[in-house]
């Protein structure tokens, strides 16, 4: 592969990649073979390295870069359809998937082509192994798998090429292998505690990772932060002379009116008023983030001084989605999936869940992988629904089939530990069984019975595919 205009790699001339004839499962498999970035210390030189040794595909066009603690997916999205209204063709990078790797390398909102995903691993992956001999001659472990995921994106990207690339962060910002890219807008989304063993305990510890991703002269965009956080992220700014605005101080939205299928949002930008905009996603916090996304591309188009074409803003958002963002996933009974996977984002869910839906049962199916804090977001679960006057509350624990996924009676324990009495709680060994039994229940009930998936990314991904398998049965 070659670009003439960003100074992507050649191709070797010898040395064919034992990977060229496989599909994407078998470059999935070769990915995973890979260590996970949670059990390796920080580190940027191996993507350095790697992007060098690849011609730079990570300055192959500009980028909007996104971190925070919740709501980064669905924002970038939102970014990725106000660009693409504008005639600018995207590359987003996001993680982690819900049904297949795929789906976090998209086009202008489609999933990267099978042929070329295959493809352009098999014209990276002899670098890699350079890379992976360097590192592992000086006693560092090899390019892990998220580093090669990002190094995978950003060659595509310069492949195809695109005008403006999207970039979420995997974790924290600092050290995370995307910040190789240069942000010309940063953006961050709502912090709060999560991953506390790798980005710290305190707001103001994660905030300073994740402020990691402000660049010198850079725009900084930020959702309203707690204090201790948005004083670090200011500080941040002003160090390296970035931009700075923040939702409550320069944007925000004003007025939002729920409906079928979304809400009304009306959003102060930057630059303009952008009013009564058809945000087909549920709850408060997709408003903010609609707002932030707005002043995002405000701050990418014209420095945050030119207002964006009103038609073309209500346009972008009538396009919006953010699967696994409660979405429903299936009806009769209903199934409802949503991706909250610490405490934070689970109270978000549970506020836009009670002002969208108008279900009085509510059966919930959640898995949870090792490394969250699952007593407290059993507690946020306890206090939102089982302690509500809203809904009659039942638990069915259980587990994804990720590796990482707590044991179901271990969740049995934690959630006793978080004031749920037995009567409440139900434990599966396997999904299957725990969501066919939650489809049961709901099933025999009336139209006021749900289901709602959640817990962590892995559980909803599990489910979209165990409900598709249903419907081609």
């Amino acid at each position: 592969m070659s670009d003439s205009n960003t100074g992507v790699f050649e191709q070797p001339e010898s040395g064919a990649n034992p990977s060229a004839a496989f599909g994407v499962e078998s470059v999935y498999a070769d990915l995973l073979s890979r260590a996970p970035e949670n059990k390796m210390a920080p580190r940027l030189d191996a993507m350095q390295r790697a992007t060098e040794i690849l011609g730079e595909p990570n300055k192959a066009a500009p980028v909007i870069h996104i971190t925070g603690t919740n709501g980064k997916t669905s924002t970038a999205r939102m970014i990725e359809r106000l660009l693409m209204a504008h005639d600018i063709r995207v590359g987003r990078y996001t993680s982690p998937h819900i049904s297949k790797v795929t789906e976090r390398i998209s086009i202008d909102d489609e999933p990267v082509a099978d042929e070329t995903f295959v493809r352009i691993w098999d014209e990276i992956a002899p670098y890699l192994q350079i890379v992976d001999a360097e590192l592992e001659a000086d006693g560092q472990p090899r390019i892990t798998y998220f580093e090669a995921l990002t190094l995978l994106a950003f060659a595509i990207f310069a492949d195809e090429p695109v005008d403006v690339m999207v970039l979420e962060v995997g974790i924290g910002g600092v050290w995370d292998a995307t910040n190789v890219a240069d942000g010309a807008v940063s953006v961050v989304t709502p912090i709060g505690l999560d991953h506390t063993d790798m980005l710290g305990d305190t707001l103001a510890d994660i905030a300073a990772e994740k402020s990691g991703i402000i660049k010198p002269g850079g725009f900084l965009v930020s959702a309203a932060q707690d204090p201790e956080a948005a004083e670090v992220l200011l500080e941040a700014a002003q160090s390296k002379d970035a931009q700075y605005r923040f939702e409550g101080v320069e944007f925000a939205p004003t007025s939002r009116v729920g409906g079928v299928g979304g809400q009304m949002v009306t959003v102060k930008g930057l630059a303009g008023t952008y009013e009564n905009v058809a945000v087909p996603l549920f709850g408060a916090h997709q408003a903010e983030n609609a707002a932030v996304a707005i002043a995002a591309v405000e701050a990418f188009l014209g420095g945050g001084e030119k207002q964006l074409n009103d038609e073309l803003v209500r346009a972008a958002f009538e396009q919006v989605t953010s699967p696994g963002r409660l979405e429903v996933a299936s009806t009769n009974p209903t199934v409802i999936v949503d991706a909250a996977h610490n405490p934070h984002g689970l109270r978000a869910s549970a506020a836009a869940f009670k002002e969208s839906f108008n279900f009085s049962n509510v059966n919930i199916v959640i898995g949870i992988l090792e490394e969250k804090d699952a007593v407290a977001m059993f507690e946020v679960l306890r206090e939102e629904y089982r302690d509500s006057a809203d809904f009659a509350t039942r638990l069915y624990l259980t587990a994804s089939n990720s590796p990482r996924a707590i044991d179901p009676e271990r969740l049995t324990e934690l959630a006793l530990d978080a004031g749920f009495d037995e009567d409440d709680l139900i434990t599966f060994d396997k999904l299957p069984d725990a969501l066919g039994s939650a489809m049961e229940a709901a099933g025999t009930e009336d139209d006021s019975s749900a289901v709602l998936v959640t817990g962590s990314i892995t559980v909803v991904g599990d489910t979209v595919v165990l409900l598709g398998e249903k419907k081609e049965d």
